[in-house]
Order: structure tokens, then C-alpha cells, then sequence
């Protein structure tokens, strides 16, 4: 049991990638720093304090570009391998006990792939509100995507089960959501 707690916080972890890079990152170096989650061999760098100032600034920097108009845009190009990135090394970090195997499996499909997932879904509501409302709503859709990072962060390392079927039904709602704006776009094209 404790192997599949271990990989749902990873994949918790990775979900939060895909809203924000550095807030899942940053929340697991401080649960690290405190003691509160084991890290896997190698990874103890993200416990240290050295690793929660980088991933804080890197956060505080992250954020605030994210509200300015014409970064979050640019910045969508930059956070989707990113993410995917971010999430492998969350995963990676915090699977604790896992055959080498089943670890490498869930770091590289799971954690990559949700993380990839969620930040698709992201850009394409970026996207959708740019083109609906002018670039009015990205603010709102910004301080959603925060929200999202912090409180998957959170719940992925305090209540990692339930956290990890929050994803599940997310990412079918976001997988839901764009092939419907991909058909959309091949009947309108």
C-alpha cells in the first residue's frame, strides 16, 4: 500500500505541474524540508533549503508573469515541456520504495503525461478566453490555474488517494474538453 500512496503523490504532484510549474515543486521541498515527505534516493536535494529558496522565487517569478498580458502567452510555449519535465522530477522524487521498473513506468508515462495533459488543457482555456473576451479574462483564468497548482499540490501530499481520483475525473473532463475543440475546429476548418 505504501508503494501506491507513494506513486499518487507523484502523480498528484505531476497534475499540479501541468497548472504551474514551480508550486507543486516548491510545496514538495518544503514537505521535504519538514521531514513530512521521504524522497527517494538522490532527491534528497529537494528537502534542501537551498532547493525551497530556488523553487520559491522561481514560483513568485511564475506567477506574476502569468498576469501580464502578453508573457502568459509566451509563456505557454515555454511551461508545456516544462511541465512535462517538472512533473517526471516530482514523480521521480517521492515514489519511495518502488520497483525500478514500475517506478521508471509511472515517472516517464504517468508523470509526464499528466503533467503534459493538464497543461494542454490550460493553454487551450488561455487560449479560449484570449479569443472570447480579448485577453480580459486571463487574470481570472491565471488566478485559476494557481489555485489549481497549490490546491493539487497540497492535496496530493495530505490526501493523496482522494487527490489522485480528483485527477482521474479531471483529466477525463479535460481530455472531454479538447477533442471537443478539436473537432470544433476540423468542421469549422
Amino acid at each position: 500500500m505504501d508503494q501506491f500512496i507513494a506513486i499518487a503523490i507523484g502523480l498528484g504532484l505531476a497534475a499540479a505541474c501541468g497548472f504551474r510549474v514551480f508550486v507543486p515543486l516548491f510545496a514538495a521541498s518544503i514537505a521535504a524540508h519538514g521531514g513530512s515527505l521521504p524522497v527517494t534516493a538522490g532527491f534528497d536535494w529537494l528537502g534542501s533549503q537551498a532547493a525551497m529558496v530556488a523553487f520559491g522565487s522561481a514560483t513568485v517569478l511564475e506567477v506574476g508573469a502569468y498576469y501580464v498580458p502578453w508573457l502568459d502567452h509566451a509563456l505557454d510555449v515555454i511551461a508545456t515541456p516544462a511541465a512535462m519535465i517538472a512533473g517526471m522530477v516530482a514523480s521521480a522524487a517521492v515514489t519511495v520504495d518502488v520497483p525500478p521498473l514500475l517506478k521508471w513506468a509511472v515517472v516517464l508515462i504517468g508523470g509526464g503525461g499528466i503533467a503534459g495533459l493538464m497543461q494542454g488543457a490550460t493553454v487551450a482555456l488561455r487560449a479560449k478566453s484570449g479569443i472570447f473576451t480579448g485577453g480580459l479574462a486571463n487574470a481570472a483564468v491565471s488566478s485559476l490555474e494557481l489555485v489549481g497548482a497549490a490546491g493539487t499540490a497540497v492535496l496530493a501530499l495530505v490526501l493523496p488517494l482522494v487527490c489522485l481520483v480528483l485527477v482521474v475525473v479531471l483529466l477525463f473532463y479535460s481530455a472531454r474538453m479538447l477533442r471537443r475543440l478539436g473537432v470544433r475546429r476540423r468542421v469549422a476548418g
